[in-house]
């Protein structure tokens, strides 16, 4: 009898294990984390240009509103220092002053920008940097969007996550039927 609850116990424990390890997402990663920060109490727009100015390799941007200019301003530095700069925002946006401007200033330091051909329907707030960071949440890339709004921002470090972000960014950046250059 004994040899058989010795049997018993070791089915048992295969089983937790298996359980377990089907529940736990394939692609966990120990070195993962999630960083939020809330509009307005964490300034969440100051912290983004701070990313920015740590990137290394490249900086992907598919966002609604760009206006902030400590944004504008770390994305051109990241851009003058080598950075693969790129952004996607909305073609009816840039009906707002302050978001032309902006566009003209990163497209004047040779940023290339596309703009979504189907008006007013680019909700992404997403950026991917070096394959290590990426972001999301509902903040715009606006003053209002860092010091007055309620708004979200999460930050990812996470390769796996990083990766479907940037190609599903690149495969945007690629559609011509959706996508196309600004000016």
């Amino acid at each position: 009898m004994p040899h058989l609850l010795q049997r018993a116990v070791a089915a048992l424990g295969a089983a937790i294990w298996l359980t377990t390890a089907l529940a736990w997402p394939a692609h966990s990663n120990a070195a993962s984390s999630v960083e939020i920060y809330y509009a307005p109490e964490d300034l969440p727009g100051e912290r983004l240009a701070a990313l920015y100015g740590n990137a290394r390799r490249y900086i992907y941007v598919a966002i609604f509103g760009i206006t902030y200019p400590p944004i504008v301003k770390a994305l051109v530095a990241a851009h003058k220092r080598g950075v693969d700069v790129r952004v996607i925002t909305d073609r009816g946006r840039l009906n707002d002053p302050k978001q032309r401007a902006a566009v003209e200033t990163l497209s004047l330091a040779g940023i290339p920008i596309k703009v979504n051909r189907h008006e007013n329907l680019m909700h992404l707030k997403q950026v991917v940097m070096d394959d290590e960071i990426n972001t999301s949440g509902s903040m715009n890339q606006t003053g209002s969007g860092n010091r007055y709004n309620d708004e979200r921002l999460d930050v990812f470090t996470d390769p796996v996550t990083s990766a479907k972000a940037r190609d599903k960014f690149l495969s945007m950046w690629k559609d011509t039927e959706r996508y196309q250059d600004w000016k």
